[in-house]
Protein backbone atom coordinates (compact mmCIF):
# COMPACT_ATOMS: atom_id res chain seq x y z
CA UNK A 1 0.00 0.00 0.00
CA UNK A 2 1.44 3.41 -0.94
CA UNK A 3 1.53 6.00 1.77
CA UNK A 4 1.49 9.74 1.09
CA UNK A 5 4.07 12.19 2.34
CA UNK A 6 1.80 13.10 5.26
CA UNK A 7 2.30 9.67 6.78
CA UNK A 8 3.51 9.90 10.39
CA UNK A 9 6.97 9.02 11.62
CA UNK A 10 6.58 6.05 13.96
CA UNK A 11 9.09 5.12 16.65
CA UNK A 12 9.57 1.58 17.96
CA UNK A 13 11.11 1.12 21.42
CA UNK A 14 12.45 -2.35 22.22
CA UNK A 15 13.11 -2.64 25.97
CA UNK A 16 15.18 -5.81 26.17
CA UNK A 17 17.16 -7.57 28.87
CA UNK A 18 20.55 -6.81 27.27
CA UNK A 19 19.84 -3.75 25.09
CA UNK A 20 17.33 -0.99 24.49
CA UNK A 21 16.83 0.11 20.89
CA UNK A 22 14.85 3.02 19.44
CA UNK A 23 14.22 3.24 15.69
CA UNK A 24 12.19 5.90 13.86
CA UNK A 25 10.80 5.15 10.41
CA UNK A 26 8.23 6.04 7.81
CA UNK A 27 6.87 4.25 4.76
CA UNK A 28 7.63 5.58 1.30
CA UNK A 29 5.38 5.59 -1.75
CA UNK A 30 6.27 1.93 -2.43
CA UNK A 31 5.12 0.90 1.04
CA UNK A 32 8.67 0.18 2.27
CA UNK A 33 10.14 1.47 5.52
CA UNK A 34 12.71 4.25 5.37
CA UNK A 35 14.70 4.55 8.58
CA UNK A 36 15.03 8.13 9.79
CA UNK A 37 16.74 7.64 13.15
CA UNK A 38 18.42 4.92 15.18
CA UNK A 39 19.80 4.66 18.71
CA UNK A 40 20.63 1.91 21.17
CA UNK A 41 22.09 1.56 24.66
CA UNK A 42 22.93 -1.23 27.14
CA UNK A 43 19.90 -2.22 29.19
CA UNK A 44 19.79 -1.89 32.97
CA UNK A 45 16.95 -2.65 35.33
CA UNK A 46 15.41 -5.35 33.11
CA UNK A 47 15.57 -9.05 33.94
CA UNK A 48 13.97 -11.85 31.91
CA UNK A 49 12.22 -9.24 29.75
CA UNK A 50 10.56 -7.59 32.75
CA UNK A 51 11.24 -4.06 34.07
CA UNK A 52 12.26 -4.38 37.73
CA UNK A 53 14.12 -1.12 38.35
CA UNK A 54 12.18 1.77 36.82
CA UNK A 55 14.89 4.38 37.45
CA UNK A 56 17.68 2.36 35.80
CA UNK A 57 15.43 1.47 32.87
CA UNK A 58 14.47 5.13 32.43
CA UNK A 59 18.14 6.15 32.21
CA UNK A 60 18.81 3.41 29.65
CA UNK A 61 15.81 4.52 27.57
CA UNK A 62 17.05 8.12 27.70
CA UNK A 63 20.49 7.01 26.50
CA UNK A 64 18.96 5.17 23.52
CA UNK A 65 16.75 8.16 22.71
CA UNK A 66 19.69 10.57 22.89
CA UNK A 67 21.55 8.41 20.37
CA UNK A 68 18.45 8.31 18.15
CA UNK A 69 18.08 12.10 18.29
CA UNK A 70 21.81 12.55 17.70
CA UNK A 71 21.53 10.50 14.50
CA UNK A 72 18.87 12.94 13.29
CA UNK A 73 18.70 16.26 15.19
CA UNK A 74 15.43 17.26 13.49
CA UNK A 75 13.59 14.21 14.81
CA UNK A 76 10.90 14.98 17.38
CA UNK A 77 10.00 11.88 19.42
CA UNK A 78 6.89 12.05 21.60
CA UNK A 79 5.07 8.72 21.21
CA UNK A 80 6.48 5.21 20.93
CA UNK A 81 5.29 1.69 20.26
CA UNK A 82 6.75 -0.50 23.01
CA UNK A 83 7.43 -4.25 22.94
CA UNK A 84 6.46 -6.38 25.93
CA UNK A 85 7.60 -9.86 26.95
CA UNK A 86 8.47 -11.72 30.16
CA UNK A 87 7.51 -14.75 32.22
CA UNK A 88 4.21 -13.13 33.22
CA UNK A 89 2.76 -13.18 29.68
CA UNK A 90 -0.11 -15.65 29.16
CA UNK A 91 -2.60 -16.32 26.39
CA UNK A 92 -6.05 -17.88 26.14
CA UNK A 93 -8.61 -18.74 23.47
CA UNK A 94 -12.17 -17.38 23.61
CA UNK A 95 -15.22 -17.31 21.37
CA UNK A 96 -17.82 -14.56 21.24
CA UNK A 97 -20.68 -13.30 19.11
CA UNK A 98 -23.31 -10.59 18.88
CA UNK A 99 -26.89 -10.69 17.61
CA UNK A 100 -27.39 -7.86 15.14
CA UNK A 101 -30.17 -5.31 15.60
CA UNK A 102 -30.99 -5.15 11.89
CA UNK A 103 -30.17 -8.32 9.98
CA UNK A 104 -31.25 -6.71 6.69
CA UNK A 105 -28.24 -4.37 6.64
CA UNK A 106 -24.73 -5.39 5.68
CA UNK A 107 -22.27 -5.89 8.53
CA UNK A 108 -20.37 -2.67 9.28
CA UNK A 109 -16.85 -2.17 10.65
CA UNK A 110 -18.22 -0.58 13.83
CA UNK A 111 -20.01 -3.85 14.67
CA UNK A 112 -16.76 -5.81 14.37
CA UNK A 113 -15.00 -3.30 16.62
CA UNK A 114 -17.80 -3.72 19.18
CA UNK A 115 -17.44 -7.51 18.99
CA UNK A 116 -13.68 -7.25 19.64
CA UNK A 117 -14.18 -4.71 22.43
CA UNK A 118 -16.63 -7.06 24.18
CA UNK A 119 -13.82 -9.59 24.59
CA UNK A 120 -11.95 -7.15 26.82
CA UNK A 121 -14.55 -7.97 29.47
CA UNK A 122 -13.42 -11.62 29.50
CA UNK A 123 -12.74 -12.91 33.01
CA UNK A 124 -9.00 -13.19 33.72
CA UNK A 125 -7.16 -13.92 36.99
CA UNK A 126 -6.88 -11.09 39.52
CA UNK A 127 -3.73 -9.03 39.05
CA UNK A 128 -3.60 -9.63 35.29
CA UNK A 129 -4.49 -7.21 32.49
CA UNK A 130 -5.47 -7.77 28.87
CA UNK A 131 -2.74 -6.56 26.51
CA UNK A 132 -4.29 -7.46 23.17
CA UNK A 133 -7.36 -9.13 21.67
CA UNK A 134 -6.63 -10.72 18.29
CA UNK A 135 -9.50 -12.12 16.19
CA UNK A 136 -8.50 -15.35 14.45
CA UNK A 137 -11.46 -16.10 12.19
CA UNK A 138 -15.06 -14.92 12.00
CA UNK A 139 -18.38 -16.63 11.34
CA UNK A 140 -21.72 -15.23 10.15
CA UNK A 141 -24.72 -17.42 10.99
CA UNK A 142 -23.70 -20.86 9.60
CA UNK A 143 -20.79 -19.64 7.46
CA UNK A 144 -17.46 -20.43 9.13
CA UNK A 145 -13.80 -19.35 8.71
CA UNK A 146 -14.45 -15.88 7.30
CA UNK A 147 -11.42 -13.58 7.38
CA UNK A 148 -13.32 -10.28 7.17
CA UNK A 149 -17.11 -10.28 7.66
CA UNK A 150 -17.63 -6.62 6.70
CA UNK A 151 -20.16 -6.54 3.85
CA UNK A 152 -21.70 -9.91 4.76
CA UNK A 153 -25.36 -10.25 5.74
CA UNK A 154 -26.69 -12.24 8.67
CA UNK A 155 -28.41 -12.36 12.05
CA UNK A 156 -25.41 -13.26 14.17
CA UNK A 157 -21.69 -12.50 13.75
CA UNK A 158 -18.95 -13.94 15.94
CA UNK A 159 -15.30 -14.91 16.05
CA UNK A 160 -12.63 -16.98 17.73
CA UNK A 161 -10.15 -14.83 19.64
CA UNK A 162 -6.60 -15.11 20.93
CA UNK A 163 -6.30 -12.97 24.06
CA UNK A 164 -2.89 -11.99 25.46
CA UNK A 165 -2.63 -11.02 29.13
CA UNK A 166 0.16 -9.85 31.40
CA UNK A 167 0.82 -8.97 35.02
CA UNK A 168 -0.67 -5.57 35.86
CA UNK A 169 2.39 -4.45 37.85
CA UNK A 170 4.80 -5.46 35.07
CA UNK A 171 2.76 -3.45 32.54
CA UNK A 172 2.65 -0.49 34.92
CA UNK A 173 6.45 -0.59 35.34
CA UNK A 174 6.99 -0.41 31.56
CA UNK A 175 4.58 2.50 31.20
CA UNK A 176 6.18 4.38 34.11
CA UNK A 177 9.69 3.95 32.73
CA UNK A 178 8.51 5.27 29.34
CA UNK A 179 6.58 8.19 30.87
CA UNK A 180 9.53 9.24 33.03
CA UNK A 181 11.59 9.38 29.84
CA UNK A 182 9.22 12.09 28.61
CA UNK A 183 7.36 9.80 26.19
CA UNK A 184 3.87 8.44 25.76
CA UNK A 185 3.20 4.76 25.10
CA UNK A 186 1.11 4.64 21.95
CA UNK A 187 0.58 0.89 22.33
CA UNK A 188 2.08 -2.19 23.98
CA UNK A 189 2.81 -4.99 21.50
CA UNK A 190 3.77 -8.56 22.31
CA UNK A 191 7.36 -8.95 21.14
CA UNK A 192 6.97 -12.20 19.14
CA UNK A 193 4.11 -10.60 17.18
CA UNK A 194 6.26 -7.56 16.41
CA UNK A 195 9.18 -9.75 15.33
CA UNK A 196 6.87 -11.87 13.18
CA UNK A 197 5.58 -8.85 11.27
CA UNK A 198 9.20 -7.88 10.47
CA UNK A 199 10.39 -11.26 9.17
CA UNK A 200 7.26 -12.87 7.66
CA UNK A 201 5.36 -12.44 4.43
CA UNK A 202 1.80 -13.57 3.63
CA UNK A 203 3.04 -16.80 2.02
CA UNK A 204 4.85 -17.82 5.21
CA UNK A 205 1.70 -17.32 7.30
CA UNK A 206 -0.46 -19.26 4.87
CA UNK A 207 1.98 -22.18 4.68
CA UNK A 208 2.19 -22.41 8.46
CA UNK A 209 5.21 -21.17 10.36
CA UNK A 210 6.60 -20.80 13.87
CA UNK A 211 8.67 -17.70 14.71
CA UNK A 212 11.13 -18.09 17.59
CA UNK A 213 12.59 -14.78 18.79
CA UNK A 214 15.59 -15.66 21.00
CA UNK A 215 16.25 -12.62 23.15
CA UNK A 216 18.48 -12.00 26.13
CA UNK A 217 16.04 -12.89 28.91
CA UNK A 218 13.32 -14.90 27.14
CA UNK A 219 12.61 -16.76 23.90
CA UNK A 220 9.27 -15.76 22.41
CA UNK A 221 7.17 -18.00 20.18
CA UNK A 222 4.40 -17.12 17.71
CA UNK A 223 2.72 -19.80 15.56
CA UNK A 224 0.74 -19.02 12.39
CA UNK A 225 -1.33 -21.40 10.27
CA UNK A 226 -3.53 -20.64 7.25
CA UNK A 227 -2.85 -16.94 7.71
CA UNK A 228 -4.10 -16.92 11.31
CA UNK A 229 -2.25 -16.51 14.61
CA UNK A 230 -2.79 -19.83 16.40
CA UNK A 231 -0.58 -19.63 19.46
CA UNK A 232 1.84 -17.44 21.40
CA UNK A 233 4.14 -18.38 24.25
CA UNK A 234 7.05 -16.97 26.24
CA UNK A 235 9.79 -19.49 27.03
CA UNK A 236 11.67 -18.41 30.20
CA UNK A 237 15.19 -18.90 28.79
CA UNK A 238 17.35 -16.83 26.47
CA UNK A 239 20.88 -15.72 25.65
CA UNK A 240 21.58 -14.59 29.23
CA UNK A 241 20.92 -18.14 30.45
CA UNK A 242 23.47 -19.50 27.98
CA UNK A 243 26.05 -16.95 29.20
CA UNK A 244 25.27 -17.90 32.82
CA UNK A 245 25.72 -21.60 32.04
CA UNK A 246 29.10 -20.90 30.40
CA UNK A 247 30.20 -18.81 33.38
CA UNK A 248 29.36 -21.56 35.87
CA UNK A 249 30.38 -24.52 33.73
CA UNK A 250 33.80 -23.17 32.76
CA UNK A 251 34.52 -21.05 35.82
CA UNK A 252 35.01 -17.76 33.98
CA UNK A 253 33.78 -14.19 34.40
CA UNK A 254 30.47 -13.11 32.84
CA UNK A 255 32.26 -10.78 30.42
CA UNK A 256 34.55 -13.60 29.31
CA UNK A 257 31.62 -15.99 28.96
CA UNK A 258 29.73 -13.53 26.73
CA UNK A 259 32.80 -12.92 24.55
CA UNK A 260 33.47 -16.67 24.15
CA UNK A 261 29.83 -17.31 23.23
CA UNK A 262 29.85 -14.67 20.50
CA UNK A 263 33.27 -15.39 19.02
CA UNK A 264 33.77 -19.13 19.44
CA UNK A 265 30.36 -20.52 20.43
CA UNK A 266 28.50 -23.19 18.45
CA UNK A 267 25.09 -24.76 19.03
CA UNK A 268 26.38 -28.15 17.82
CA UNK A 269 29.09 -30.01 19.70
CA UNK A 270 29.87 -32.18 16.67
CA UNK A 271 30.78 -29.08 14.66
CA UNK A 272 33.32 -27.83 17.22
CA UNK A 273 36.97 -28.74 16.74
CA UNK A 274 38.17 -31.25 19.30
CA UNK A 275 41.74 -29.92 19.42
CA UNK A 276 40.86 -26.17 19.58
CA UNK A 277 41.36 -24.25 22.82
CA UNK A 278 40.72 -20.69 24.03
CA UNK A 279 43.36 -19.17 26.28
CA UNK A 280 42.06 -16.73 28.89
CA UNK A 281 44.23 -14.73 31.31
CA UNK A 282 44.37 -15.83 34.93
CA UNK A 283 42.81 -13.70 37.65
CA UNK A 284 45.11 -11.49 39.71
CA UNK A 285 48.40 -13.17 38.91
CA UNK A 286 47.09 -16.72 38.50
CA UNK A 287 48.37 -18.66 35.47
CA UNK A 288 46.36 -18.50 32.19
CA UNK A 289 43.69 -21.15 31.54
CA UNK A 290 42.80 -23.10 28.45
CA UNK A 291 39.13 -23.67 27.61
CA UNK A 292 38.11 -26.38 25.16
CA UNK A 293 35.97 -25.12 22.28
CA UNK A 294 34.17 -28.48 22.34
CA UNK A 295 33.24 -28.06 26.01
CA UNK A 296 31.94 -24.59 25.24
CA UNK A 297 29.74 -25.96 22.43
CA UNK A 298 28.51 -28.74 24.72
CA UNK A 299 27.18 -26.20 27.24
CA UNK A 300 25.52 -24.07 24.54
CA UNK A 301 23.90 -27.09 22.87
CA UNK A 302 22.42 -28.32 26.16
CA UNK A 303 20.64 -25.02 26.87
CA UNK A 304 19.51 -24.46 23.27
CA UNK A 305 18.15 -28.00 23.11
CA UNK A 306 16.06 -27.24 26.21
CA UNK A 307 14.62 -24.11 24.56
CA UNK A 308 13.81 -26.01 21.36
CA UNK A 309 12.14 -28.81 23.32
CA UNK A 310 9.82 -26.17 24.78
CA UNK A 311 8.99 -25.15 21.20
CA UNK A 312 8.18 -28.75 20.27
CA UNK A 313 5.96 -29.04 23.37
CA UNK A 314 3.97 -25.90 22.47
CA UNK A 315 3.52 -27.02 18.86
CA UNK A 316 2.12 -30.37 20.02
CA UNK A 317 -0.21 -28.58 22.45
CA UNK A 318 -1.91 -26.74 19.56
CA UNK A 319 -1.79 -29.72 17.18
CA UNK A 320 0.65 -28.17 14.72
CA UNK A 321 3.51 -30.63 14.22
CA UNK A 322 6.02 -31.01 11.41
CA UNK A 323 3.35 -32.32 9.02
CA UNK A 324 1.38 -29.04 9.09
CA UNK A 325 3.96 -26.27 9.41
CA UNK A 326 5.26 -26.28 5.85
CA UNK A 327 7.03 -22.96 6.46
CA UNK A 328 9.09 -24.50 9.26
CA UNK A 329 10.67 -22.46 12.04
CA UNK A 330 12.07 -18.96 11.57
CA UNK A 331 14.76 -18.02 14.08
CA UNK A 332 15.28 -14.35 14.89
CA UNK A 333 16.51 -12.14 17.73
CA UNK A 334 20.07 -11.83 18.98
CA UNK A 335 20.33 -15.52 19.90
CA UNK A 336 19.63 -16.53 16.29
CA UNK A 337 23.19 -15.48 15.42
CA UNK A 338 24.65 -18.54 17.17
CA UNK A 339 26.61 -20.71 14.74
CA UNK A 340 24.96 -23.98 13.66
CA UNK A 341 21.69 -23.11 15.46
CA UNK A 342 19.73 -23.80 12.28
CA UNK A 343 21.05 -27.39 12.12
CA UNK A 344 20.30 -28.01 15.82
CA UNK A 345 16.76 -26.64 15.40
CA UNK A 346 16.05 -28.99 12.49
CA UNK A 347 17.46 -31.95 14.44
CA UNK A 348 15.43 -31.30 17.63
CA UNK A 349 12.10 -30.22 16.10
CA UNK A 350 12.08 -32.13 12.80
CA UNK A 351 11.10 -28.89 11.02
CA UNK A 352 12.95 -26.93 8.36
CA UNK A 353 14.59 -23.82 9.83
CA UNK A 354 16.00 -20.55 8.57
CA UNK A 355 17.23 -17.29 10.06
CA UNK A 356 14.70 -14.44 9.88
CA UNK A 357 16.21 -11.12 8.86
CA UNK A 358 14.07 -7.97 9.23
CA UNK A 359 14.72 -6.67 5.70
CA UNK A 360 11.44 -8.00 4.28
CA UNK A 361 9.76 -4.58 4.56
CA UNK A 362 12.76 -2.22 4.48
CA UNK A 363 13.50 0.18 1.63
CA UNK A 364 16.39 -1.08 -0.55
CA UNK A 365 18.75 1.69 0.55
CA UNK A 366 18.56 0.98 4.27
CA UNK A 367 21.59 0.84 6.54
CA UNK A 368 23.33 -2.55 6.45
CA UNK A 369 23.44 -2.91 10.24
CA UNK A 370 19.63 -3.08 10.40
CA UNK A 371 19.77 -6.43 8.58
CA UNK A 372 20.69 -8.03 11.90
CA UNK A 373 17.97 -10.20 13.49
CA UNK A 374 18.67 -8.24 16.72
CA UNK A 375 16.41 -5.44 15.42
CA UNK A 376 13.46 -7.57 14.28
CA UNK A 377 11.29 -6.57 17.24
CA UNK A 378 12.01 -2.85 16.95
CA UNK A 379 11.27 -2.72 13.22
CA UNK A 380 8.16 -4.84 13.75
CA UNK A 381 6.88 -2.26 16.24
CA UNK A 382 7.07 0.41 13.52
CA UNK A 383 5.12 -1.89 11.18
CA UNK A 384 2.47 -2.38 13.88
CA UNK A 385 2.15 1.40 14.09
CA UNK A 386 1.64 1.60 10.34
CA UNK A 387 -1.00 -1.10 10.53
CA UNK A 388 -2.89 1.08 13.03
CA UNK A 389 -2.43 4.13 10.79
CA UNK A 390 -3.60 2.40 7.61
CA UNK A 391 -6.60 0.81 9.32
CA UNK A 392 -7.50 4.06 11.12
CA UNK A 393 -7.52 2.35 14.51
CA UNK A 394 -5.50 5.16 16.15
CA UNK A 395 -5.14 8.90 15.63
CA UNK A 396 -1.71 10.10 14.45
CA UNK A 397 -0.27 13.56 14.21
CA UNK A 398 1.64 14.56 11.08
CA UNK A 399 5.41 14.30 11.09
CA UNK A 400 7.50 16.82 13.00
CA UNK A 401 10.59 16.16 10.91
CA UNK A 402 11.45 19.56 9.45
CA UNK A 403 14.16 19.02 6.86
CA UNK A 404 13.69 16.72 3.88
CA UNK A 405 10.81 14.73 5.46
CA UNK A 406 10.76 12.07 2.73
CA UNK A 407 14.51 11.33 2.78
CA UNK A 408 15.75 8.06 4.31
CA UNK A 409 19.01 7.77 6.21
CA UNK A 410 20.93 6.65 3.12
CA UNK A 411 20.05 9.04 0.33
CA UNK A 412 21.30 9.85 -3.12
CA UNK A 413 22.89 13.24 -3.63
CA UNK A 414 22.26 15.50 -6.59
CA UNK A 415 24.74 13.54 -8.77
CA UNK A 416 23.03 10.20 -8.07
CA UNK A 417 25.77 8.77 -5.82
CA UNK A 418 24.84 7.15 -2.56
CA UNK A 419 26.13 8.14 0.85
CA UNK A 420 28.02 5.12 2.20
CA UNK A 421 27.99 4.90 5.95
CA UNK A 422 28.87 1.36 6.85
CA UNK A 423 32.29 1.33 5.14
CA UNK A 424 33.77 2.72 8.33
CA UNK A 425 32.01 0.34 10.71
CA UNK A 426 34.50 -1.54 12.87
CA UNK A 427 34.72 -5.33 12.78
CA UNK A 428 35.50 -7.58 15.73
CA UNK A 429 37.45 -10.81 15.71
CA UNK A 430 35.13 -13.68 14.98
CA UNK A 431 32.10 -11.38 14.67
CA UNK A 432 29.82 -11.30 11.66
CA UNK A 433 29.92 -7.55 10.99
CA UNK A 434 29.14 -6.63 7.41
CA UNK A 435 31.26 -3.74 6.21
CA UNK A 436 30.52 -4.02 2.51
CA UNK A 437 29.08 -0.86 1.01
CA UNK A 438 25.37 -0.78 0.23
CA UNK A 439 24.48 -1.24 -3.44
CA UNK A 440 24.25 1.93 -5.48
CA UNK A 441 20.78 3.40 -5.65
CA UNK A 442 19.02 3.49 -8.99
CA UNK A 443 18.93 6.97 -10.48
CA UNK A 444 15.57 8.58 -9.83
CA UNK A 445 13.63 11.07 -11.89
CA UNK A 446 15.04 14.60 -11.86
CA UNK A 447 13.77 16.69 -8.97
CA UNK A 448 13.96 20.34 -8.13
CA UNK A 449 17.46 21.14 -6.87
CA UNK A 450 17.92 21.56 -3.14
CA UNK A 451 20.07 24.14 -1.48
CA UNK A 452 23.21 22.50 -0.15
CA UNK A 453 23.50 22.37 3.61
CA UNK A 454 25.52 20.57 6.24
CA UNK A 455 22.55 18.63 7.65
CA UNK A 456 23.07 15.28 5.92
CA UNK A 457 26.85 15.48 6.28
CA UNK A 458 26.41 15.94 10.01
CA UNK A 459 23.77 13.18 10.00
CA UNK A 460 26.20 10.80 8.28
CA UNK A 461 29.04 11.50 10.71
CA UNK A 462 26.74 10.99 13.70
CA UNK A 463 25.59 7.63 12.37
CA UNK A 464 29.12 6.43 11.73
CA UNK A 465 29.80 6.83 15.45
CA UNK A 466 26.46 5.39 16.57
CA UNK A 467 26.70 2.25 14.50
CA UNK A 468 30.08 1.24 15.88
CA UNK A 469 28.92 -1.54 18.16
CA UNK A 470 30.90 -2.26 21.27
CA UNK A 471 33.71 -4.56 20.13
CA UNK A 472 33.82 -8.07 21.52
CA UNK A 473 36.78 -8.52 23.76
CA UNK A 474 39.45 -10.67 22.15
CA UNK A 475 40.37 -13.42 24.53
CA UNK A 476 44.10 -13.86 24.70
Amino acid sequence: MSVDSDAPIIVGLDIGTTKIAAIAGRKNEQGKLEILGFGHAPSNGVQHGQVLNIDQTMRAINAALENCRASNPDLDINEVYVGIAGHHIKSLQTRGDIVRQNAELEIQRVEIEQLIDNQRKTFIPAGDQIIDVIPQDFYVDNFQFIKDPVGYNGVKVGANFHIITGDRNAIRNINRAVERSGLKTKDLVLQPLASSSAVLCDMDMEAGVAVLDIGGGTSDLAVFYEGVLKHTAVIPFGGENITHDIRLGLGVLKQQAEAMKKQFGSALTDEAKANAFITIPGLRGLPPREISVKNLANIIQARMTEILEFVTYHLKQVGLDNRKLNGGIILTGGGAQLKHLKQLTEFVTGLNARIGYPNEHLAPNHIEQLKSPIYSTCLGLILKGYSDFENHTKIFEKSNLVKHPTSPILTSNGQGTQTQIDQQTGQTAGANSDSTPAPAAKPSKPKAPRKPNMFWEKFKNNLIDLFKEEEDQVIK
